[in-house]
């Protein structure tokens, strides 16, 4: 009898053991969670500013353009040809 005693004692002690273990699991899932939104999050954050930039980007080789630098001497045509064209068309929306 003593023996089945023995037995249950273990197996109690090893259900212990693994329900501490679940608890522990379970704080871990949960800080695991928390860190997986934060970093989530960030993600969010970095590619409003990765978008953020780019367009300052855009902008500043737009400016560049526009002021005849001679690596953007293409650029710098087009636009102005696209200025003029804007131009003319607001001329003859006057016009009328």
């Amino acid at each position: 009898m003593s023996n089945l005693a023995e037995i249950v004692e273990k197996v109690e002690a090893k259900v212990d053991q693994l329900l501490k273990k679940n608890q522990h699991i379970q704080q871990e899932n949960t800080k695991l969670k928390e860190l997986i939104e934060q970093e989530n999050i960030e993600i969010k954050q970095l590619k409003q500013e990765i978008s953020r930039l780019n367009l300052v980007n855009k902008n500043l080789k737009t400016a560049n353009a526009l002021l005849g630098s001679n690596e953007y001497k293409r650029e710098t045509k087009l636009k102005i040809n696209s200025l003029i064209k804007e131009i003319d068309e607001c001329i003859v929306q006057l016009a009328e």
